[in-house]
Protein backbone atom coordinates (compact mmCIF):
# COMPACT_ATOMS: atom_id res chain seq x y z
CA UNK A 1 0.00 0.00 0.00
CA UNK A 2 2.89 2.21 0.71
CA UNK A 3 4.59 1.28 -2.49
CA UNK A 4 1.39 2.06 -4.20
CA UNK A 5 0.97 5.35 -2.74
CA UNK A 6 4.21 6.49 -3.22
CA UNK A 7 4.40 5.66 -6.57
CA UNK A 8 1.36 7.26 -7.78
CA UNK A 9 2.43 10.87 -7.44
CA UNK A 10 5.63 9.79 -9.25
CA UNK A 11 3.57 8.65 -12.26
CA UNK A 12 1.69 11.40 -12.52
CA UNK A 13 4.30 13.86 -12.07
CA UNK A 14 5.82 12.30 -15.19
CA UNK A 15 2.68 12.75 -17.24
CA UNK A 16 3.02 16.28 -16.08
CA UNK A 17 6.42 16.98 -17.16
CA UNK A 18 5.90 15.45 -20.57
CA UNK A 19 2.54 17.12 -21.20
CA UNK A 20 4.41 20.83 -20.11
CA UNK A 21 7.11 20.14 -22.63
CA UNK A 22 4.69 19.39 -25.22
CA UNK A 23 2.96 22.39 -24.70
CA UNK A 24 5.77 24.43 -24.26
CA UNK A 25 6.77 22.74 -28.12
CA UNK A 26 3.63 24.22 -29.19
CA UNK A 27 4.11 27.65 -27.86
CA UNK A 28 7.29 28.15 -29.13
CA UNK A 29 6.27 27.23 -32.52
CA UNK A 30 3.51 29.73 -32.49
CA UNK A 31 5.55 31.98 -31.40
CA UNK A 32 7.98 31.87 -34.27
CA UNK A 33 5.49 31.94 -36.41
CA UNK A 34 4.16 35.50 -34.90
CA UNK A 35 7.83 36.30 -35.02
CA UNK A 36 8.23 36.16 -38.16
CA UNK A 37 5.33 37.38 -39.47
CA UNK A 38 7.20 40.63 -37.44
CA UNK A 39 10.18 40.33 -39.55
CA UNK A 40 8.76 39.70 -43.33
CA UNK A 41 5.47 41.72 -43.34
CA UNK A 42 7.07 44.80 -41.97
CA UNK A 43 8.75 45.93 -45.35
CA UNK A 44 8.19 48.73 -47.99
CA UNK A 45 4.49 47.89 -50.11
CA UNK A 46 6.79 49.34 -53.35
CA UNK A 47 8.76 46.08 -53.42
CA UNK A 48 5.64 44.24 -54.88
CA UNK A 49 6.27 42.34 -57.86
CA UNK A 50 10.18 42.19 -57.51
CA UNK A 51 10.17 38.48 -56.08
CA UNK A 52 11.09 35.45 -57.88
CA UNK A 53 10.21 31.98 -57.84
CA UNK A 54 6.86 32.67 -58.54
CA UNK A 55 6.59 28.60 -59.10
CA UNK A 56 5.97 28.80 -55.19
CA UNK A 57 2.34 30.27 -55.26
CA UNK A 58 1.42 28.01 -58.01
CA UNK A 59 -0.79 24.76 -56.35
CA UNK A 60 -0.80 21.46 -58.36
CA UNK A 61 -3.34 19.99 -55.63
CA UNK A 62 -7.18 19.11 -57.14
CA UNK A 63 -8.73 19.98 -53.52
CA UNK A 64 -7.60 22.77 -52.57
CA UNK A 65 -7.66 24.53 -55.96
CA UNK A 66 -11.23 24.01 -55.86
CA UNK A 67 -11.12 26.47 -52.50
CA UNK A 68 -8.31 29.28 -54.51
CA UNK A 69 -6.15 27.33 -51.87
CA UNK A 70 -7.99 29.35 -48.97
CA UNK A 71 -8.15 26.37 -46.96
CA UNK A 72 -5.42 27.25 -44.52
CA UNK A 73 -7.46 26.42 -41.32
CA UNK A 74 -8.91 22.92 -42.95
CA UNK A 75 -6.48 21.64 -45.03
CA UNK A 76 -4.58 17.93 -43.83
CA UNK A 77 -2.76 15.66 -45.47
CA UNK A 78 -0.50 15.53 -48.72
CA UNK A 79 -1.66 19.60 -49.75
CA UNK A 80 -1.29 20.87 -46.12
CA UNK A 81 2.50 20.85 -47.19
CA UNK A 82 1.52 23.98 -49.92
CA UNK A 83 -1.10 25.37 -47.87
CA UNK A 84 -0.91 24.90 -43.97
CA UNK A 85 2.04 22.39 -42.53
CA UNK A 86 0.11 22.05 -39.38
CA UNK A 87 -2.22 19.99 -41.17
CA UNK A 88 0.13 17.40 -41.91
CA UNK A 89 -0.21 15.74 -38.34
CA UNK A 90 -4.41 15.12 -39.39
CA UNK A 91 -4.30 12.37 -41.22
CA UNK A 92 -5.28 8.92 -40.19
CA UNK A 93 -1.75 7.08 -40.99
CA UNK A 94 -0.71 7.73 -44.22
CA UNK A 95 -1.52 9.05 -48.00
CA UNK A 96 0.47 8.98 -51.72
CA UNK A 97 -0.91 11.38 -53.83
CA UNK A 98 -0.46 12.29 -57.02
CA UNK A 99 -1.65 15.65 -59.39
CA UNK A 100 -0.72 17.56 -62.70
CA UNK A 101 -2.22 20.79 -63.64
CA UNK A 102 -2.62 22.72 -66.78
CA UNK A 103 -1.82 26.36 -66.18
CA UNK A 104 -3.89 28.82 -67.99
CA UNK A 105 -5.23 26.66 -70.80
CA UNK A 106 -3.49 27.77 -74.28
CA UNK A 107 0.04 28.54 -72.57
CA UNK A 108 1.50 25.09 -72.98
CA UNK A 109 2.78 25.50 -69.09
CA UNK A 110 2.07 22.39 -66.93
CA UNK A 111 2.87 21.23 -63.34
CA UNK A 112 3.12 17.71 -61.54
CA UNK A 113 3.28 16.97 -58.09
CA UNK A 114 3.85 13.99 -55.91
CA UNK A 115 3.39 13.68 -52.09
CA UNK A 116 3.78 11.20 -49.77
CA UNK A 117 3.06 11.33 -45.69
CA UNK A 118 3.08 9.05 -42.97
CA UNK A 119 2.28 8.61 -39.05
CA UNK A 120 5.28 9.28 -36.75
CA UNK A 121 4.64 8.32 -32.93
CA UNK A 122 0.73 8.84 -32.15
CA UNK A 123 0.35 12.14 -32.48
CA UNK A 124 3.25 13.03 -34.92
CA UNK A 125 3.34 12.88 -39.27
CA UNK A 126 6.28 13.17 -41.56
CA UNK A 127 5.81 14.03 -45.52
CA UNK A 128 8.03 14.86 -48.24
CA UNK A 129 6.85 16.51 -51.67
CA UNK A 130 8.35 16.87 -55.22
CA UNK A 131 6.75 19.45 -57.57
CA UNK A 132 8.02 20.25 -60.93
CA UNK A 133 6.60 23.26 -63.36
CA UNK A 134 6.79 22.52 -67.45
CA UNK A 135 7.16 25.04 -69.72
CA UNK A 136 7.17 22.36 -72.76
CA UNK A 137 9.77 23.38 -75.72
CA UNK A 138 10.89 26.86 -76.37
CA UNK A 139 12.85 27.29 -79.81
CA UNK A 140 16.47 28.33 -79.77
CA UNK A 141 16.51 31.63 -81.24
CA UNK A 142 19.54 34.79 -81.31
CA UNK A 143 19.02 38.27 -82.06
CA UNK A 144 20.62 37.30 -85.39
CA UNK A 145 18.00 34.15 -86.05
CA UNK A 146 15.15 35.60 -84.42
CA UNK A 147 13.01 32.53 -85.94
CA UNK A 148 14.84 29.84 -84.74
CA UNK A 149 18.14 27.95 -84.85
CA UNK A 150 15.86 25.00 -85.51
CA UNK A 151 16.46 23.43 -81.93
CA UNK A 152 14.95 23.80 -78.33
CA UNK A 153 15.27 23.96 -74.84
CA UNK A 154 13.32 23.70 -71.69
CA UNK A 155 13.64 25.44 -68.27
CA UNK A 156 13.84 23.00 -65.48
CA UNK A 157 12.22 24.00 -62.66
CA UNK A 158 11.34 22.26 -59.16
CA UNK A 159 11.38 22.23 -55.81
CA UNK A 160 11.59 19.54 -52.89
CA UNK A 161 9.52 19.80 -49.68
CA UNK A 162 10.41 17.50 -46.22
CA UNK A 163 7.60 18.53 -43.77
CA UNK A 164 6.60 17.59 -39.86
CA UNK A 165 3.71 18.47 -38.39
CA UNK A 166 2.56 17.50 -34.21
CA UNK A 167 -0.42 17.50 -32.94
CA UNK A 168 -1.27 18.07 -29.18
CA UNK A 169 -4.82 16.63 -27.93
CA UNK A 170 -6.24 16.65 -31.10
CA UNK A 171 -7.14 20.22 -30.97
CA UNK A 172 -3.87 22.18 -31.44
CA UNK A 173 -1.25 21.11 -34.45
CA UNK A 174 1.87 22.99 -35.34
CA UNK A 175 4.08 22.01 -38.28
CA UNK A 176 7.30 23.63 -40.46
CA UNK A 177 8.71 22.34 -43.46
CA UNK A 178 12.18 23.20 -45.25
CA UNK A 179 11.62 23.35 -48.95
CA UNK A 180 14.88 23.43 -51.56
CA UNK A 181 14.41 25.14 -54.76
CA UNK A 182 16.20 24.77 -58.27
CA UNK A 183 15.56 26.74 -61.25
CA UNK A 184 18.18 26.38 -64.32
CA UNK A 185 18.53 26.40 -67.79
CA UNK A 186 21.07 24.57 -69.81
CA UNK A 187 23.79 26.80 -68.80
CA UNK A 188 22.35 29.56 -66.16
CA UNK A 189 21.19 27.87 -62.89
CA UNK A 190 19.53 29.40 -59.28
CA UNK A 191 19.29 27.53 -56.08
CA UNK A 192 17.68 28.30 -52.67
CA UNK A 193 15.84 27.52 -49.12
CA UNK A 194 12.53 28.19 -47.85
CA UNK A 195 10.95 27.57 -44.97
CA UNK A 196 7.12 27.24 -43.93
CA UNK A 197 5.43 27.30 -40.63
CA UNK A 198 1.76 26.54 -39.71
CA UNK A 199 -0.45 26.02 -36.84
CA UNK A 200 -4.28 24.90 -36.50
CA UNK A 201 -6.96 25.01 -34.01
CA UNK A 202 -9.95 23.15 -34.02
CA UNK A 203 -12.87 23.27 -31.23
CA UNK A 204 -16.75 22.35 -31.07
CA UNK A 205 -17.98 18.97 -30.07
CA UNK A 206 -17.28 17.97 -34.08
CA UNK A 207 -14.45 19.45 -34.12
CA UNK A 208 -16.39 21.93 -35.82
CA UNK A 209 -15.00 25.41 -35.67
CA UNK A 210 -11.70 25.91 -37.42
CA UNK A 211 -8.46 28.21 -37.33
CA UNK A 212 -5.27 28.52 -39.63
CA UNK A 213 -2.62 30.10 -39.65
CA UNK A 214 -0.08 29.90 -42.57
CA UNK A 215 3.77 31.83 -43.28
CA UNK A 216 5.57 30.49 -45.87
CA UNK A 217 8.35 30.60 -48.62
CA UNK A 218 10.51 32.45 -45.90
CA UNK A 219 14.09 31.91 -47.15
CA UNK A 220 17.38 32.76 -48.37
CA UNK A 221 17.31 35.18 -51.82
CA UNK A 222 18.26 33.34 -54.97
CA UNK A 223 20.75 34.34 -57.71
CA UNK A 224 21.37 33.23 -61.03
CA UNK A 225 24.87 32.29 -62.22
CA UNK A 226 26.38 29.88 -64.81
CA UNK A 227 28.26 29.98 -68.15
CA UNK A 228 25.63 31.57 -69.81
CA UNK A 229 26.26 34.88 -67.75
CA UNK A 230 29.07 35.23 -69.29
CA UNK A 231 30.54 37.01 -72.71
CA UNK A 232 33.79 37.57 -74.89
CA UNK A 233 35.26 41.27 -75.18
CA UNK A 234 38.25 42.79 -76.06
CA UNK A 235 40.80 43.81 -73.07
CA UNK A 236 40.13 47.21 -71.81
CA UNK A 237 44.21 47.93 -72.36
CA UNK A 238 44.15 47.22 -75.88
CA UNK A 239 44.02 50.79 -77.58
CA UNK A 240 46.95 52.34 -74.40
CA UNK A 241 49.41 48.91 -75.21
CA UNK A 242 48.64 48.46 -78.45
CA UNK A 243 47.92 44.74 -77.69
CA UNK A 244 43.98 43.41 -78.18
CA UNK A 245 42.59 40.12 -77.24
CA UNK A 246 39.58 38.59 -75.83
CA UNK A 247 38.36 38.57 -72.49
CA UNK A 248 35.77 35.99 -70.59
CA UNK A 249 33.99 38.20 -68.50
CA UNK A 250 31.14 37.60 -66.31
CA UNK A 251 28.05 39.17 -65.41
CA UNK A 252 26.76 39.63 -62.09
CA UNK A 253 22.84 38.56 -61.93
CA UNK A 254 21.02 40.60 -58.82
CA UNK A 255 19.84 38.79 -56.18
CA UNK A 256 16.06 37.80 -55.95
CA UNK A 257 13.95 37.06 -52.86
CA UNK A 258 10.86 34.44 -52.59
CA UNK A 259 7.50 35.35 -52.66
CA UNK A 260 6.51 35.06 -48.73
CA UNK A 261 2.81 34.69 -48.04
CA UNK A 262 0.92 34.74 -44.53
CA UNK A 263 -2.25 33.33 -44.52
CA UNK A 264 -5.05 33.55 -41.56
CA UNK A 265 -8.12 31.43 -42.68
CA UNK A 266 -11.15 30.45 -40.59
CA UNK A 267 -13.99 27.67 -41.23
CA UNK A 268 -17.16 26.53 -39.42
CA UNK A 269 -18.96 23.22 -40.32
CA UNK A 270 -22.51 22.61 -40.16
CA UNK A 271 -23.86 18.81 -39.84
CA UNK A 272 -27.07 18.08 -41.45
CA UNK A 273 -26.39 14.37 -39.68
CA UNK A 274 -23.96 12.36 -38.91
CA UNK A 275 -22.01 11.98 -41.86
CA UNK A 276 -22.90 15.22 -44.12
CA UNK A 277 -21.94 18.80 -43.39
CA UNK A 278 -21.31 21.95 -45.25
CA UNK A 279 -18.12 23.71 -44.32
CA UNK A 280 -18.10 27.68 -45.01
CA UNK A 281 -14.63 29.47 -45.21
CA UNK A 282 -13.15 33.12 -45.43
CA UNK A 283 -9.06 33.21 -45.99
CA UNK A 284 -7.27 36.18 -45.30
CA UNK A 285 -3.96 36.15 -47.66
CA UNK A 286 -1.25 38.98 -47.02
CA UNK A 287 1.47 38.91 -50.21
CA UNK A 288 4.83 40.54 -49.47
CA UNK A 289 4.94 41.50 -53.36
CA UNK A 290 2.15 41.73 -54.43
CA UNK A 291 -1.75 42.96 -53.22
CA UNK A 292 -3.66 41.29 -50.28
CA UNK A 293 -6.60 38.65 -50.72
CA UNK A 294 -9.44 38.14 -49.07
CA UNK A 295 -11.95 35.25 -50.28
CA UNK A 296 -15.19 32.73 -49.29
CA UNK A 297 -15.95 29.53 -50.19
CA UNK A 298 -18.33 26.48 -48.82
CA UNK A 299 -17.80 22.67 -49.75
CA UNK A 300 -21.01 20.32 -49.31
CA UNK A 301 -19.51 16.70 -48.29
CA UNK A 302 -21.67 14.16 -48.47
CA UNK A 303 -21.03 10.29 -46.52
CA UNK A 304 -16.99 11.42 -46.74
CA UNK A 305 -17.69 9.90 -50.60
CA UNK A 306 -18.27 13.01 -52.37
CA UNK A 307 -17.66 16.54 -51.84
CA UNK A 308 -18.64 19.96 -53.65
CA UNK A 309 -16.66 22.76 -53.27
CA UNK A 310 -16.73 26.70 -54.40
CA UNK A 311 -14.94 29.35 -53.77
CA UNK A 312 -14.70 33.45 -54.99
CA UNK A 313 -11.53 35.39 -54.12
CA UNK A 314 -10.70 39.32 -54.72
CA UNK A 315 -7.41 41.35 -54.31
CA UNK A 316 -8.09 44.45 -51.70
CA UNK A 317 -5.29 47.00 -50.90
CA UNK A 318 -4.23 50.43 -51.27
CA UNK A 319 -3.35 51.01 -54.87
CA UNK A 320 -3.83 47.65 -56.56
CA UNK A 321 -6.74 47.49 -59.61
CA UNK A 322 -10.03 46.21 -60.32
CA UNK A 323 -10.41 42.57 -60.52
CA UNK A 324 -11.09 43.02 -64.36
CA UNK A 325 -7.61 43.47 -64.46
CA UNK A 326 -6.28 40.29 -62.50
CA UNK A 327 -5.35 37.17 -64.45
CA UNK A 328 -7.59 35.10 -62.18
CA UNK A 329 -11.73 36.25 -62.79
CA UNK A 330 -12.16 35.36 -58.83
CA UNK A 331 -13.80 32.03 -59.13
CA UNK A 332 -12.81 28.44 -58.32
CA UNK A 333 -14.63 25.09 -57.94
CA UNK A 334 -14.18 21.00 -57.33
CA UNK A 335 -14.88 18.18 -56.74
CA UNK A 336 -13.51 15.33 -54.74
CA UNK A 337 -14.59 11.54 -54.97
CA UNK A 338 -13.31 9.02 -52.17
CA UNK A 339 -14.02 5.31 -52.39
CA UNK A 340 -13.12 3.11 -49.73
CA UNK A 341 -11.71 -0.27 -50.85
CA UNK A 342 -14.24 -2.61 -49.02
CA UNK A 343 -16.99 -1.54 -46.41
CA UNK A 344 -15.18 -0.23 -43.33
CA UNK A 345 -11.78 -0.24 -44.42
CA UNK A 346 -9.85 2.96 -43.74
CA UNK A 347 -8.10 2.35 -47.21
CA UNK A 348 -9.63 4.82 -49.53
CA UNK A 349 -8.87 5.61 -53.26
CA UNK A 350 -9.92 9.25 -54.05
CA UNK A 351 -10.17 11.51 -57.29
CA UNK A 352 -10.05 15.59 -57.00
CA UNK A 353 -10.74 18.38 -59.58
CA UNK A 354 -10.34 22.01 -58.82
CA UNK A 355 -11.15 24.88 -62.12
CA UNK A 356 -9.86 27.87 -61.62
CA UNK A 357 -11.27 30.46 -64.14
CA UNK A 358 -9.24 32.81 -65.40
CA UNK A 359 -9.78 36.44 -67.71
CA UNK A 360 -7.70 34.94 -70.61
CA UNK A 361 -6.86 31.66 -71.59
CA UNK A 362 -9.19 29.24 -70.53
CA UNK A 363 -8.38 28.68 -66.80
CA UNK A 364 -6.20 26.38 -64.84
CA UNK A 365 -7.60 22.45 -64.40
CA UNK A 366 -6.17 20.74 -61.36
CA UNK A 367 -6.40 16.65 -61.39
CA UNK A 368 -5.54 14.16 -58.24
CA UNK A 369 -5.19 11.13 -57.24
CA UNK A 370 -4.84 10.13 -53.65
CA UNK A 371 -4.14 6.84 -52.20
CA UNK A 372 -5.29 6.96 -47.99
CA UNK A 373 -4.77 4.33 -45.15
Amino acid sequence: MVVGHLMWPTTKIFKLKKMNKNLYTILFSIGFCFLQTAVVFAGNPDRQGESGAGELLLNPWGRSAGFHSMNTSSVFGVESMRINIAGLSRISSGELTLASSRLYEGTGLTTSAIGFATKSGENGAIGISLTSLSFGNIPITTTAQPEGLGGTFSPNFFNIAVGYSYMYANKISVGMLLRGISESLPDVSAFGFGIDAGVQYVSGENDNFKLGISLRNIGSPMTFGGEGLSFSAPNTGGQVSGTTYNLTYDRRAASFELPSVLDIGLSYDFYLNRTDYIRAITNFTSNAFSADNLGVGAEFSFRNILALRAAYRVEIGEGTNTIGDNLYSGLAAGVSVDIPFKKGSDTRLGLDYGFRATNVFKGTHNLGLRLSF
